[in-house]
C-alpha cells in the first residue's frame, strides 16, 4: 500500500485520468474529491461490497437449476 500525506486542496494523480483531491479536514475526518471518466465506477468500500453480494446472488440465482416439471 502507498501512503501518501496532502493537505487541503492537494491532490494525487492515478493513471493519468483519475484525481483525488483533498477537500476537507475536519477533527478526524476527510472529505476527498474523485474525479473520473463516467466509465470507470467509483464506490465506498461499503457499497461495492453491497454490490458484489448483489452481484454474486444473481449470478448464484442463474445457475440453479429449474426444478419445476414441464411435464405438468
Amino acid at each position: 500500500m502507498l501512503v501518501l500525506s496532502r493537505k487541503k486542496n492537494e491532490s494525487i494523480i492515478i493513471n493519468d485520468n483519475i484525481t483525488i483531491v483533498v477537500v476537507e479536514i475536519r477533527g478526524d475526518k476527510v472529505r476527498l474529491g474523485v474525479e473520473a471518466p463516467k466509465e470507470i465506477p467509483v464506490h465506498r468500500n461499503e457499497v461495492y461490497d453491497a454490490i458484489r453480494r448483489n452481484q454474486e446472488l444473481d449470478a448464484q440465482t442463474e445457475v440453479e437449476p429449474d426444478t419445476t416439471s414441464a411435464a405438468e
